[in-house]
């Protein structure tokens, strides 16, 4: 069966509920059998602005939106306007609005879709205690073709905490809602598999990376809150105490790297998440975990830059400072995931590779990924174990940075007899004793890079997909759309491969060399200003033939049909 969907926006000021709305949504649609993700998108400010669900479900697994919306639910028509890029119309597309209006009322903007009017405000003022978004929650359900059942459900898991006068306000606003909806036009939803429903995952790829983290053995973590990075801590809160972990909320950047390297040194798998602002902060003390050989894993889920930024939107700009932010040379390890189901696994790899290499690694990963809620097949559960070489026995003289054939050279836990050394930041001799000397300054260099280069990293470094002469590299939230434009030009007989790079560093020359074996033609897709993925994959590895380039900064996401038509200009296929 090809793939159908359906892409639904709901609108609002902030407020008025539309995130509550959306995920309600979502996970009703997850019940019912579909795959489905949910994006949010709203301005930088703490409280009010306007805000907007973008949900898309389908019958089989998606991982981006789809080119435009057929379905916008407008409970504040003067808010639309600001969403306008972010929700693109068809001629065929419906927008139901409310002409009385919410707290921003006022026109709609100029669009090609159709406009029909649903009086929430009115409805909702029918109930006591009655609002808006729960009518427009009823309205979409009998739309798109969910039951008042289901939705109910849901309610009551969700509003019990608030009272019973508040859960059956919902209710009968719900059905007040799908009453209401019974003469607007039908959609064509997506066929439901009814032998999979509730089946579905719903979780965000930040509730992803924080599964992953403590798949990998990770029981201290130590965080500042930021934007958009800051459910991740607030999952883990919950989820580390259950597995014998501790969470510590630092009162900065820098306190919670030191503090992750401490957990580490004492022999506890540690993590940190932070965004661009706070990674920035942490580079000094990342070099020391380098330098140290103490193993972190630093989660960086990135935002707009430079600076403060747009904190709220996405953008792929942070792999410069990723890659080459350390002073010195200072080997260590970047990871990004391709999808939400992705970081589940790239997280718990990064805790593996970490531990097994005694070396940071950053993950990165993004608002896109980080804040969208998805349903998905449950995650697979992979043997990546945390192994960190621990010795069992000491010499006379133990030799914390010995010069070995793997360059990983056992670390003792403090407390082992024997097992004394010293990790601070200076250059220093195989026993961890400070040293100037040239010829102890390049050993300790060659080591430290030759346990990381010379890894066997195997399959997991990029996902290889397709075959043909035409490539399309990209990485982490842009493998979305990219895989479905793909897949489309795959069900039209053409057949273009994919090269998503999961390990960015260390670069993997032999792998990459045999992945683009007969290729003559690349497209590389990235969403930064300044081609930062290019000018890497350019520093990085030889590229065959043509090459182009289809970039540009966030936080528009890139859409499927938009990347059809840069594979049919630039090379004609």
């Amino acid at each position: 069966m090809s793939r159908q969907s359906l892409s639904i926006a709901l609108t609002g000021s902030g407020g008025s509920g539309v995130m509550t709305t959306g995920s309600m949504l979502l996970e009703a649609a997850g019940q019912a059998g579909w795959y489905g993700i949910m994006t949010r998108s709203a301005g930088p400010q703490i409280r009010g602005g306007e805000a907007a669900a973008l949900l898309r479900v389908s019958n089989e697994p998606i991982e981006s939106h789809d080119d435009c919306f057929d379905l916008v639910l407008a409970i504040d028509p003067g808010s639309m306007g600001r969403f306008v890029e972010e929700i693109p119309l068809r001629s065929d597309s419906f927008i139901i609005s409310d002409a009385e209006g919410g707290r921003r009322s006022g026109p709609l903007p100029d669009t090609p879709a159709q406009v029909l009017d649903l009086p929430m405000k009115q409805l909702a003022k029918s109930i006591k205690g009655g609002r808006p978004n729960m009518i427009a929650l009823g309205a979409v359900a009998k739309l798109v073709g969910l039951s008042t059942t289901s939705i109910h459900s849901i309610l009551e898991k969700i509003l019990k905490s608030q009272g019973p006068d508040a859960l059956e306000s919902s209710r009968a606003c719900v059905e007040l809602g799908f009453s209401a909806a019974a003469d607007l036009p039908e959609f064509s939803s997506p066929p439901i598999d009814k032998t999979s429903a509730g089946e579905r995952w719903s979780i965000t790829g930040n509730e992803a990376a924080g599964l992953g983290a403590l798949r990998g053995g990770v029981r201290f973590v130590a965080a500042y809150p930021i934007t958009p990075a800051t459910e991740v801590l607030e999952w883990l809160a919950g989820a580390l105490p259950r597995a014998g972990g501790v969470l510590v909320q630092a009162e900065d950047e820098l306190a919670s790297m030191n503090q992750i390297i401490g957990a580490s040194f004492g022999g506890t798998p540690s993590l940190t998440a932070t965004s661009g602002p706070g990674l920035a902060l942490m580079t000094e003390a990342i070099g020391w975990s380098v330098c140290s050989e103490t193993p972190v894993v630093i989660l960086d889920v990135m935002r707009c830059g430079p600076s403060t930024g747009i904190a709220t939107k996405n953008e792929q700009s942070d792999l410069n400072i990723a890659l080459n932010g350390l002073h010195g040379d200072a080997p260590h390890l970047v990871l990004a995931p391709t999808s939400v189901a992705d970081c589940v696994f790239t997280t718990q790899w990064a805790v593996y590779l970490a531990e097994s290499l005694q070396a940071p690694a950053i993950v990165l990963s993004d608002q896109s990924l980080g804040q969208t809620r998805a349903n998905i097949n449950r995650p697979a559960d992979l043997a990546f174990i945390t192994r960190r070489s621990v010795p069992e026995q000491f010499e006379e003289n133990y030799c914390r940075y010995a010069i070995g054939d793997s360059g990983v050279s056992p670390m003792a836990i403090p407390g082992q007899p024997g097992g004394q050394y010293t990790a601070d930041g200076l250059e220093h001799t195989e026993s961890g004793a400070p040293s100037s000397m040239p010829a102890d300054h390049l050993a300790q260099l060659d080591k430290r890079q030759h346990k990381i280069t010379d890894f066997n990293f195997g399959e997991h470094w990029a996902d290889i997909e397709g075959s043909g002469e035409t490539m399309v590299i990209t990485w982490g939230s842009t493998c979305g759309p990219v895989r479905e434009a793909l897949a489309r030009l795959r069900e039209q007989g053409e057949d273009i491969r994919l090269l998503a790079i999961r390990l960015l560093a260390p670069e993997r020359p032999e792998e990459m060399a045999a992945a683009l074996e007969g290729v003559k033609r690349i497209l590389i897709i990235e969403q930064s200003h300044s081609r930062q993925f290019h000018r890497y994959l350019r520093a990085a590895y030889d590229l065959p033939g043509e090459v182009k380039v289809f970039n540009r900064p966030g936080p528009l996401p890139f859409r499927p049909n938009e990347i059809i038509e840069q594979l049919a200009e630039v090379f004609e296929t």
